[in-house]
């Protein structure tokens, strides 16, 4: 039922149970907010209304109300800009800095900290409270996140990520009054806790106090050492967001201004991680039929998502033996640069820096993982710089990437089908499998490559694909409170799914921890997956097997897919991680 109100003179109608803040953005009225966040895909929201900065004055009411978290009333009249609601944020926002780092120039969200930016729109020159200021301990344990309590807001933004959508459980805020902080369980180290490093904290977070491990001194170091021969790789989701950190629109491909900055800033090879996603697929759908055939343990799950493997470590290490044993594309590329590539090129594999640019905070620390290096000197990927990160580097390098030519990548690890660069959406792992699939199946050719049922921002999406006279139950999850769903029914017996591909971030890599940052607007992923399967479509080639260096890297080098020699260079283990 619609009810009638009055905001800031507007007379309009919305919906019975709408609060404040968002019947006033129906009309365009903007009222200022840091702990709030909507998710409308996922159905959660952070409306708890600690920060205060909403608060607007309600005609008949003594007291000024908090926007995010009061419903609206029949006849309401609202005032979102009364010169008592813009003192009382000010105040706020004053109170808020009063115990707040003045380390803004050299913080890793300057320019892209909500704080800072309402601080610059209500004007605060000064702070008017002075007094004690919190002093905690920063903790960079971990390959992936830092996290600085100094800076936290106590919005709680990440808990509502961590607990209630990742259903990691990570996050928790303890104390009372100036006291309270939000901290890990016990207190322990980030990298000691069941933290799955998706960085989707580090998403919502409105300031510096979660953050990505920045590494991109230790690529300036590696292009300034004579000695070595560095090569970048670049994952499907960068070059549909790298834009937007250079005001472009979001969904604009970048592929080749892409390619092309990283040559400028001195890259010796440019490869594509879409070349390791085809690969991938060759190793993962004929891991599928060879359990299938065989009577292997279904489902099979795909493992591309390191988030998600370390989110079944810890909570369903019983599960082990259920998901491919496939490596991820980056880690795929990485240990063939070092064995094939460095091989054609003479060139001992020591010397080579690998650098993966991915949409993931979480690729740091699986690049760090023991069982991911062919010895203790020599790791598949050395370094992971996220797409934040390479924004950076560009900036730093005063290059001008709109005035940049499109440039090609380096061949032949550089070659891809349109279904490499779908891995980049939720769904994509898996269409990419079933073009192949369909094919090695049947012997048939697939003229319709799209399978709609497994695209779109669902957050448990299910079909039945028929192949070859059998039916194959399909599900595609993206992220992990859904994922925790669907394993308790495979756990419990209640599921008989033949293959799952579950994706940690929301929208799949495209929302990945190491995007630029989009503050819980969904449209943003949204435009990104567009673009995505707008590359696909212009793909000349859009099914892996079809991608001939693919081809001829097993018939010169790695000899059949699922092989001996492809196991023992492109799939891994797990470990069974405690729950903490």
């Amino acid at each position: 039922m619609d009810i009638q109100l009055t905001i800031n003179d507007i007379s309009l109608k919305v919906p019975e149970g709408m609060s404040i803040l968002d019947a006033a953005r129906t009309v365009n009225i903007d009222i200022p907010t840091l702990c709030y966040l909507k998710l409308n895909e996922m159905h959660y929201n952070n409306n708890i209304a600690s920060c205060r900065v909403c608060v607007v004055e309600v005609e008949g009411r003594r007291n000024l109300a908090s926007s995010c978290s009061t419903p609206v009333a029949s006849g309401m009249v609202v005032k979102t800009d009364s010169l008592r609601a813009i003192q009382a944020r000010r105040a706020m926002v004053e109170l808020l800095l009063s115990d707040h780092p003045k380390s803004c120039l050299t913080c890793a969200k300057n320019q892209d900290c909500d704080l800072q930016s309402l601080a610059s729109e209500l004007g605060v020159r000064h702070i008017s409270y002075e007094g004690e200021e919190s002093e905690f301990e920063i903790d960079k344990s971990s390959f992936s996140i830092v996290r600085d309590p100094n800076k936290c807001i106590r919005c709680r933004r990440c808990e509502t990520m961590c607990n209630e959508v990742q259903t990691v459980g990570v996050y928790s805020a303890v104390g009372r009054g100036f006291n309270t902080v939000v901290k890990t369980a016990f207190d322990l180290p980030l990298h000691e806790t069941s933290c799955t490093f998706c960085g989707q904290c580090i998403a919502v977070c409105p300031t510096g106090a979660l953050t990505e491990l920045d590494q991109v001194d230790k690529v300036w170091k590696a292009l300034n050492d004579p000695n070595q021969f560095v090569v970048v790789q670049t994952a499907p989701a960068v070059r549909v967001a790298l834009g937007e950190e250079f005001d472009l629109e979001p969904g604009t491909i970048v592929t080749g201004k892409m390619v092309g900055a990283l040559r400028r800033l001195g890259f010796d090879r440019v490869f594509d991680t879409d070349f390791a996603a085809d690969l991938t697929i060759m190793e993962e759908a004929t891991e599928l039929v060879h359990r299938i055939q065989h009577g292997g343990r279904l489902p099979l799950l795909t493992s591309c998502c390191p988030a998600w493997v370390k989110f079944f470590e810890h909570q369903f290490p019983d599960l082990l033996d259920i998901p491919s044993t496939c490596k991820s594309p980056h880690e795929m590329l990485g240990v063939l640069i070092k064995s094939y590539y460095a091989k054609t090129l003479g060139i001992d594999p020591k010397s080579i820096t690998v650098v993966s640019v991915m949409p993931c905070v979480a690729k740091k620390y699986e690049a760090a993982r023991p069982e991911l290096a062919q010895s203790a000197e020599t790791a598949d990927v050395d370094i992971v710089i996220t797409t934040r990160e390479l924004a950076r580097m560009i900036r730093e390098a005063s290059i001008h990437f709109d005035h940049l030519k499109d440039k090609e990548f380096d061949h032949p690890l550089g070659e891809s089908t349109g279904a490499a660069i779908i891995f980049g959406a939720t769904g994509g792992v898996l269409e990419a499998a079933l073009r192949t699939a369909y094919e090695v199946l049947t012997g048939e050719t697939l003229e319709k490559v799209e399978f709609e049922a497994l695209r779109g921002m669902d957050g448990i999406k299910e079909a039945v694909i028929p192949i070859a006279g059998r039916d194959y139950r399909i599900a595609v999850i993206h992220g992990l409170g859904n994922a925790r769903t669907v394993l308790e029914k495979i756990k419990a017996g209640e599921s008989n799914y033949d293959v799952i591909e579950i994706m940690a971030c929301p929208g799949g890599c495209i929302g990945g921890g190491g995007q630029p940052y989009h503050h819980g607007n969904m449209d943003i992923l949204q435009a990104r997956a567009a673009a995505i399967y707008r590359e696909d479509r212009a793909k000349p080639l859009r099914k892996s097997h079809e991608n001939l260096a693919i081809v001829s890297l097993y018939k010169d080098y790695l000899g059949e897919p699922y092989g001996k020699k492809a196991h023992q260079l492109l799939h891994t283990s797990y470990t069974a991680r405690k729950k903490i």
